[in-house]
C-alpha cells in the first residue's frame, strides 16, 4: 500500500529513497555558540537509522544576531563547522541524507535571545515577540545577503547534501516578502518582485558560492493566515518566480509567529489541513513540492502523493514520537508505530520557554544513549500496582530489558486516567498511545491482571523483588456548605458513569473542568465554568489552548473567572467574586474539577516489606503525563 511513499525522487543531483521527510524542528539541543552537541548529532542518526527519505536539520543560523532561539545549531564563522561535519559523517555513515536549514529570525527574536534589538525590513514589532525591530538599511540588507550565501558555503563544507533556505513561518525572508511586515518605499519593498528583491538576492549569492550542483529548497508559508498576509494565490505566483532562480524543490506550509497555531498545529486542528496549499504550488511549477502540517500516519501520506497533492511529505512531530516510523511502515509492522497524538507537551510546550524538546509519547528523544533500552544484568520479578501511563511504560521498559513483569489493575481498563483524558473533543489520539502501550507490553510478556488490585497480602505472599506503586490520583473533593452528596467529579462524566443533565455547572477550570466542559456542550449541553483564577485552563500549551477556548466560546459556555464557590442550595451555586455575591443556577448537574492528590496507600503498607519498592507518577505527586510517563521510563531502565 505504500508503493508510492517508498518510491525514490531527485532534489537537484541527489536522489531521495523515499517521500518521508523529516522536517526542521526547534529541539534547542545545540550549545550556545551555535556549535553541535552529541544530544543534537544522536537525535538526528536515531532519525536516519529510522528510513526517513531526507532529513533537514533545524535552523542554522547565518549570524548569531538572527536567532529565534538561544540553543540552536549555527555556521556563521568557520569554527562551528568541524561538529556540524561530524553530524553529517555519521548520518552519512547510516545511508542518509540531510540537508540544512539556513535561516534569520528578524523580527522574531529578541534581546532575551540576542542580547540586543531584532531587525526587520521595517520598524513594526512582531505581534508575539512585541519588541520593536530595527528598519535594516540598504547597506545592512546586502550584509545579510553575504551571510546567507557564506552559510550555505560552510554547509557544503560541513557535508550537509543540500540545504533548504528558510522564507516561511514569518522570519526575515518571509517580512521581506509580504506587506504584512514589510511597508519599505525603496526597492525591497512595494510591489511583488521589489519584495523578491532580497530572497532573489540571496538564492543568487548561494549559487555563487556554494555552486550550481548543491541542492538548494526553499521553504515558505503558502498562506500566513494573518491579515494583509501573503496568500496562496501570491505564494503560487512566488513560486514559479523562485523556480526560475534555480531552486531545486519548494517546501510549502503555513503561518508567521502571529498565527504560530499554523506552525505547529494541535490535535484540533485536521490531519493534513494545508495539503491544498501544496497542491496549488505543484499546478505551476516542476520541480518537487513538500506538503506537511500534522501528517502523522504513513497511510496518509501514501494517499496525499498517490492523489497528486505534493510529491513528498514531511511529518515532523511524527517523527519525534516514532523516529523508527519509515522502517516499520516499510515492514508492515503498522501497529507497532508509536503516532504524535498533537498533545503539544514536549515540543512546544518546551520550545516556547527556550527549554530543549521532549516528546509525551516517547521519552527518550534527546536521550537516545541516556535512555537506551540494555539487557539487565540481573533478571528480576517486577511486580507494578497501577497500569496507568506511568505503570505501563515502567512495565514495557522492564519488560524490554528481560524482568519478568506483572502489571495489576484494580479497574477493568488500561490506561487509568489518562483513558479519561482521550474522551474530550479533539483528545481522541490519545487513546492510540494506551493502545500502543498494550501492544508493547503483550509483545514483551507483561502479565496484565485485570480487575485486580495489587494488596500487602499478595506481595507478602509472592516476593517479588520490585514493587513500583503507579496508582495514580483521585480526584479532590470541595468543602461547600450543601454540595456534598450533590455534586460529581469530572472523572465520572468523562468516564461515562454519569449522565450530566441539560444544565451544568463545572466548578473548577483548569484543564481538567475546561476540557470536561468542553465535552459536555458538544453533547448539547448548557455549561457554565465557576473558576478562581483569572482565566482557564491556563495549563494547557498555548496552541491547544486556543481552540479550547475557540470552541468553549462557539458552544456558549458561561465562564466566571475570580469566583470562589461559597454554597449550594437546590441545584444553585453561590459564588463569590469582586467582594460580591450573587446566585447563578439552577443546575440539573453539578461537577467538580479542583484538582487531584496522590492515591498511594500501598506505599505506606509496604514500607520495610519488600527489597525494592518505588512509588511513580501521580502516586508520587500529581504532575503531567509527560512527565509521568518519562518517570515510568526511568523506573524500567533503573530497576
Amino acid at each position: 500500500m505504500l508503493d508510492t511513499v517508498f518510491s525514490p525522487i531527485r532534489i537537484g543531483i541527489i536522489e531521495i529513497p523515499n517521500r518521508l521527510v523529516v522536517p526542521a524542528m526547534v529541539m534547542n539541543y545545540c550549545n550556545a555558540d551555535g556549535t553541535a552537541t552529541e544530544r543534537y548529532i544522536a537525535c538526528h542518526e536515531a532519525k536516519a537509522r529510522g528510513g526517513w527519505g531526507l532529513i533537514i536539520t533545524e535552523d542554522y543560523a547565518v549570524d548569531p544576531k538572527g536567532r529565534g532561539f538561544p540553543n540552536i545549531p549555527g555556521l556563521w564563522d568557520d569554527s562551528q563547522i568541524a561538529g556540524h561535519a561530524e553530524l553529517t559523517r555519521r548520518i552519512h555513515d547510516i545511508g542518509g541524507i540531510i540537508f540544512a536549514q539556513i535561516y534569520h529570525a528578524g523580527r522574531q527574536t529578541g534581546a532575551q535571545v540576542i542580547g540586543s534589538q531584532p531587525v526587520a525590513p521595517s520598524p513594526i514589532p512582531c505581534p508575539s515577540v512585541r519588541e520593536m525591530p530595527h528598519e535594516l538599511t540598504a547597506v545592512e540588507i546586502k550584509e545579510i545577503v553575504e551571510k546567507f550565501g557564506d552559510c550555505a558555503q560552510r554547509a557544503k563544507r560541513a557535508g550537509f547534501d543540500g540545504i533548504e533556505v528558510h522564507g516561511g513561518h514569518g522570519y526575515l525572508i518571509a517580512q521581506f516578502m509580504s506587506p504584512y511586515s514589510n511597508k519599505r518605499t525603496d526597492q525591497y519593498g512595494g510591489g511583488l518582485m521589489n519584495r523578491l528583491r532580497f530572497p532573489l538576492e540571496i538564492l543568487a549569492n548561494i549559487r555563487l558560492k556554494a555552486g550550481s550542483d548543491f541542492p538548494v529548497m526553499f521553504r515558505i508559508s503558502g498562506d500566513e493566515l494573518v491579515p494583509g498576509g501573503r496568500t496562496i494565490e501570491d505564494t503560487r505566483a512566488i513560486a514559479m518566480v523562485l523556480e526560475e532562480a534555480g531552486i531545486d524543490a519548494i517546501h510549502v506550509s503555513a503561518g508567521t509567529y502571529g498565527s504560530g497555531y499554523a506552525i505547529t498545529p494541535p490535535a484540533a486542528v485536521g490531519h493534513g489541513w494545508i495539503t491544498g496549499y501544496a497542491q496549488e504550488v505543484r499546478k505551476v511549477v516542476d520541480i518537487p513540492v513538500v506538503t506537511v502540517g500534522r501528517i502523522t500516519d504513513p497511510l496518509l501520506a501514501e494517499a496525499i502523493i498517490a492523489g497528486g497533492k505534493a510529491d513528498l511529505v514531511a511529518m515532523g512531530r511524527a517523527s519525534l514520537a516514532d523516529p523508527d516510523l519509515p522502517n516499520k511502515a516499510a515492514s508492515g509492522k503498522y501497529e507497532d508505530i508509536n503516532f504524535c497524538i498533537g498533545c503539544m507537551q514536549g515540543c512546544m510546550g518546551m520550545i516556547s520557554l527556550y527549554q530543549p524538546a521532549t516528546c509525551l509519547v516517547n521519552p527518550t528523544l534527546g536521550r537516545e544513549e541516556e535512555m537506551m533500552i540494555r539487557p539487565a544484568k540481573a533478571k528480576k520479578r517486577v511486580f507494578i500496582a497501577g497500569a496507568g501511563p506511568a505503570g505501563m511504560e515502567a512495565a514495557m521498559v522492564a519488560a524490554k530489558r528481560g524482568h519478568e513483569v506483572h502489571l495489576f489493575e484494580k479497574g477493568n481498563r488500561a490506561g487509568g486516567q489518562y483513558y479519561l483524558a482521550a474522551i474530550p473533543p479533539a483528545k481522541g489520539e490519545i487513546a492510540s498511545f494506551i493502545v500502543w502501550l498494550k501492544k508493547q507490553l503483550d509483545d514483551n510478556a507483561v502479565s496484565m491482571h485485570l480487575g485486580t488490585e495489587l494488596t500487602e497480602e499478595m506481595v507478602s505472599r509472592e516476593k517479588p523483588d520490585v514493587v513500583v506503586i503507579a496508582t495514580g490520583s483521585t480526584p479532590l473533593s470541595l468543602n461547600v456548605p450543601g454540595l456534598k452528596g450533590h455534586a460529581v467529579t469530572a472523572h465520572d462524566v468523562l468516564g461515562g458513569t454519569v449522565d450530566a443533565g441539560k444544565r451544568v455547572a463545572v466548578i473548577g477550570g483548569g484543564m481538567i473542568g475546561a476540557e470536561t466542559a468542553n465535552h459536555l456542550a458538544h453533547h448539547g449541553k448548557r455549561v457554565t465554568i465557576v473558576e478562581m483564577l483569572p482565566a482557564v485552563a491556563q495549563e494547557e500549551q498555548e496552541h491547544v489552548r486556543l481552540f479550547l477556548l475557540k470552541e468553549l466560546a462557539e458552544k456558549d459556555v458561561t465562564i466566571y473567572v475570580n469566583a470562589t464557590v461559597t454554597a449550594a442550595k437546590d441545584g444553585s451555586l453561590v459564588i463569590e467574586r469582586g467582594g460580591k455575591r450573587e446566585t447563578i443556577g439552577p443546575f440539573d448537574t453539578v461537577v467538580t474539577a479542583v484538582g487531584l492528590k496522590p492515591c498511594n496507600e500501598l506505599q505506606s503498607r509496604l514500607e520495610g516489606k519488600v527489597a525494592r519498592l518505588l512509588t511513580i507518577g501521580d502516586a508520587a505527586g500529581v504532575r503531567k503525563a509527560l512527565d509521568a510517563i518519562a518517570e515510568g521510563c526511568r523506573t524500567g531502565l533503573e530497576i
